[in-house]
């Protein structure tokens, strides 16, 4: 999975379809992300010593990866993530729509640099 904490992305499908939110969890063991303000429901709690009125809880759940995609850096639009070694061996992410450098991922290292 190519997303990161603080990942700026959209909803694709769904009943959020069109939400804009940064990823707060990356679970990817299985797959999923949670994205702020996305996929809320309420969660209904009893009364404890922790929570000592009880009552309903507003929190968000995970989505599954494949129903988000990353916004690009330059236009703000939707893009696949890709993954390229530059010349000097280190490893970024890029948006495949424009093309622009998102971070980097990876240090450079002798094995993958351009001979």
């Amino acid at each position: 999975m190519k997303f990161r904490v603080n990942d700026e992305v959209t909803v694709i499908t769904g009943a959020d379809k069109g939400h804009k939110g940064k990823i707060i969890v990356v679970d990817r063991k299985a797959n999923k992300v949670i994205v702020e303000g996305a996929g809320r429901v309420w969660k209904h709690v009893r009364r404890s010593q922790k929570n000592p009125q009880g009552g309903r809880l507003n929190k968000e759940m995970p989505i599954s990866a494949s129903n988000v995609m990353l916004l690009d850096p330059s236009t703000g639009e939707p893009t696949k993530i890709g993954v390229r070694f530059l010349a000097d061996g280190s490893k970024e992410r890029f948006a495949k729509k424009s093309g622009k450098t998102i971070d980097k991922i990876a240090p450079a290292r002798a094995q993958h640099a351009a001979k």
